[in-house]
Parts: C-alpha cells; sequence; structure tokens
C-alpha cells in the first residue's frame, strides 16, 4: 500500500489510526467514543469532535480506544505534504505547534467545516478521475490546511519566522529525523544546511522558541524509547546503535533526556 494518501474510517475499514504511524501522517477525526495516547511521553485525551494530528516524528505510544470509538482518518506522506503545503511560514508554525499539542477540541462549527474537509478528500481518493489526480487531492489538502490554520491561528502567533527562516528550520527537522541516531551535535546539521550553528540556534529561537540542542535532544530521546522499549535489545546494542563511546556516556545521556537511566527505564516497563 504506497498511496500517498489514504481515508479511512475505522469501523468501516477494520482498521485503526495507529496500525500507520511511522510511516505517514496521521489525521484523526473523532466522530464518538473516545481514545488515548501517548505523544513524546504525554498523555493525552481525545473525545468526540476533537481533531487529532499524529506528525511522522511524534513518538505515539499506548494508544487505546473505547469500543464504541469511530473515527475518519486522513494519512499522508511526508512527501505529498511537501510537494502541496500550501504556505511555509504557517506550515512551519503549526509544525511546532502540533509536535506539543497533537490534539485540538473542535467546536461545532469548526467540527463541521473539518468533517466537510475530509468527506471531500474520501469523494477524491475513493473515486479517482484519470487526469489530475494527485493535483486534484493536493488542492484539497491545501483547503484542509487553511482550515486547520484558522482553528488554531490564536496560539499559531506567538511564533514568527520569515519563509526563509521556514524553509531552514524544516529542513533542520527533517535531518534531525534522519541522522539523529548518530549525530548529536548541533555543529553536524548547521553544515549540513550550509550555515553556522550560531545561526542555526537563533533561526530555532525564533520559529520555536527553542535553541537547536533541544530539538536534536527531543528526537535522540524518541529514538532511546524506541530502543529500551525493545527488550531484545542489550544496553550495549544500543549504545553501539546510537553511536555512544562508552556505556557510562550513554547511561548519562538517557539519564539527563529521559530523567532515568536505561536500568531505571527498564524496570518501569517491567
Amino acid at each position: 500500500m504506497n498511496s500517498p494518501y489514504l481515508i479511512f474510517n475505522n469501523v468501516r475499514n477494520g482498521v485503526k489510526p495507529s496500525d500507520y504511524l511511522r510511516s505517514y501522517h496521521v489525521h484523526i477525526l473523532c466522530k464518538t467514543g473516545h481514545m488515548r495516547f501517548k505523544a513524546n511521553n504525554q498523555w493525552h485525551e481525545v473525545r468526540r469532535g476533537d481533531l487529532v494530528i499524529w506528525q511522522m516524528s511524534n513518538h505515539i505510544t499506548e494508544v487505546t480506544y473505547s469500543a464504541d470509538a469511530e473515527m475518519d482518518f486522513l494519512l499522508v506522506s511526508w512527501e505529498f505534504l511537501q510537494t502541496y503545503n500550501p504556505e511555509m511560514v504557517w506550515a512551519t508554525k503549526g509544525y511546532v505547534l502540533l509536535k506539543f499539542n497533537p490534539v485540538i477540541h473542535l467546536d461545532d462549527n469548526t467540527f463541521h467545516i473539518i468533517d466537510a474537509d475530509f468527506q471531500l478528500f474520501k469523494s477524491r481518493i475513493d473515486h479517482p478521475q484519470p487526469l489530475f489526480q494527485d493535483e486534484t487531492v493536493g488542492r484539497v489538502l491545501q483547503v484542509f490546511l487553511f482550515d486547520l490554520w484558522n482553528v488554531v491561528r490564536l496560539e499559531l502567533e506567538q511564533y514568527g519566522a520569515d519563509d526563509n527562516q521556514s524553509r531552514i528550520f524544516l529542513r533542520f527537522l527533517f535531518l534531525v529525523q534522519e541522522h539523529c541516531r548518530k549525530n548529536r551535535d548541533v555543529a553536524f546539521y548547521a553544515d549540513k544546511l550550509c550555515i553556522v550553528p550560531k545561526y542555526l540556534s537563533e533561526i530555532c529561537r525564533k520559529v520555536s522558541q527553542q535553541p537547536a540542542s533541544d530539538w536534536i535532544e527531543q528526537f535522540v530521546g524518541n529514538e532511546l524509547t524506541r530502543l529500551l522499549n525493545d527488550k531484545s535489545l542489550s544496553f550495549t546494542d544500543i549504545a553501539d546503535e546510537m553511536n555512544f563511546s562508552t556505556p557510562s556516556f550513554f547511561s548519562r545521556y538517557v539519564k539527563k533526556v529521559l530523567g532515568v537511566t536505561p536500568s531505571e527505564y527498564r524496570k518501569q516497563l517491567s
């Protein structure tokens, strides 16, 4: 199933949003019941009328659904989203906001607007046309994003950046997601972007109110959690995979990022 966009209903199609974690950006519109999940180690509750957005960079775990939960969910690949992103600055603001706030509570009016967007997606995806199919769905995606940014516009006003800074920031995040298992230095990513480390951190602070080092730690923390959850991997295996020079350095870094040592983390799992 390699389509860059899909839309499902968990009741009609017999699949769940969590089946597609890390393969797509997942956009969920909860119609009945409720669900619960952890995103980046924070618990979130979802009720009827909520819109949930799981970015591919988010670490989503412990997803549970009530027996009466029904939801439509839209899957969009990273590449398709980048191709049809209608506005770079607002997209960057939205990325930062949704990274830490993946659940959006909708009032009746905004629920009907977003639901109409989902129904338009379903119509265009379920009944493809022979010409310009990607372009048509891409335009529907743009309308959906404009509607989404209108819903959260007040929250987005706290973030500020111009178009070039937004592009650099998103490229930085893409690089961190790709290389964070092996590289944790701001200088590595600045070099990839052909800028100096100080300027990279200035851009990150302006765009997201966090320095570049914090973003790197968040992505590394997600990878550490994912690997530590796999009990078939020893601490030595994980330290090697994450390019730590010594076991003691690995243990100190895990303690700094996750708040517990690797042994303590595994003990909590048990």
